[in-house]
């Protein structure tokens, strides 16, 4: 803006002395520095582009060795009601996702034990069969749990990338013989919130969800736990996993107080007794929210 200034200084001083030629030679001069000046702003305006992997090079293929017993039956039990009942409850989340911001769910519960890490998994399966890109992202980093129930070998994850100074993604794996991609939580800490900044982990979002339809990520509990409060406040959508015998009205009470209501989507009852058909899930919509209700995941 100085420049510009200067420029029409210069013109009006021009015009006084030297007549209509020196007049016009000004004018050149401040149309070049107009020109200049909405350029540089241009470039800073400019978003810096994502870092997104080259579609040419994907992300390492791992093999998943789910146990037969294992209660991720989106894998190794594709045709029972359970599995139908989490594709249905995929189909309602990506009807939602087409009228409103829904990229990065979290899936969480009050306490322990309520079984929100085999719900994540199975949703995200169930997303990626829809031809998404989806990607599991394991939060709790006190508790990891999601390579055993996927039945992969220990790998390096989130907790690796969160302290290292690399910004690239190689942490990031393809589940063989399907479009599911996760990030699992590396390895464990007992309070993993001293390297858990609050920026850094934004940031490395950021640049994740570029690359993805979906983002799943498994958090800790609720309660009394400070980690979940982060991944929420990245999060455009949030399912909270109960079960019955585990969940207290009380600590309920206090999980529904500690989220953040605009984003709360729905429930998941776990192991409930409604039916004693096995891996029953029973899914409706009511209150303009979600709820499915299962008498057997883990």
């Amino acid at each position: 803006m100085s420049q510009i200034f200067d420029a029409l200084h210069q013109s009006a001083s021009e015009r006084a002395g030297n007549g209509t030629r020196e007049f016009s030679a000004a004018k050149e001069l401040l149309q070049v520095v107009e020109r200049k000046s909405a350029s540089s702003a241009a470039l800073a305006d400019a978003p810096s582009a994502p870092v997104i992997r080259d579609p040419g090079r994907p992300y390492p293929s791992v093999k998943s060795d789910v146990s037969a017993h294992s209660k991720f039956v989106c894998f190794n039990h594709t045709e029972s009601l359970a599995a139908e009942k989490f594709r249905f409850l995929a189909t309602r989340l990506r009807h939602m996702q087409q009228k409103r911001s829904l990229k990065r769910l979290v899936i969480t519960s009050s306490v322990t034990g309520e079984g929100k890490s085999i719900v994540a998994a199975n949703l995200a399966w169930a997303l990626a069969a829809g031809k998404q890109q989806v990607l599991l992202v394991e939060g709790d980093l006190r508790r990891p749990s999601l390579a055993q129930h996927l039945g992969l070998r220990d790998l390096p994850g989130l907790s690796q990338m969160l302290r290292s100074t690399n910004d690239g993604l190689n942490n990031i794996h393809c589940l063989e013989n399907s479009g599911l991609h996760v990030l699992l939580a590396g390895e464990a800490h007992n309070n993993p919130l001293e390297f858990m900044d609050a920026g850094k982990l934004s940031s490395l979002m950021d640049r994740i969800s570029t690359a993805f339809d979906w983002v799943v990520i498994d958090s800790p509990p609720v309660l009394p736990l400070a980690d979940t409060s982060m991944w929420i406040r990245m999060a455009e959508g949030i399912l909270l996993v109960m079960r019955p015998g585990v969940t207290s009205k009380r600590q309920l009470q206090r999980t529904y107080e500690a989220l953040e209501q605009s984003k709360l989507l729905g429930s998941v009852l776990n192991a409930s007794n409604e039916t004693a058909t096995n891996h029953y899930y029973h899914y409706y919509a009511g209150n303009g929210g979600l709820q499915v209700s299962s008498s057997s995941a883990k």
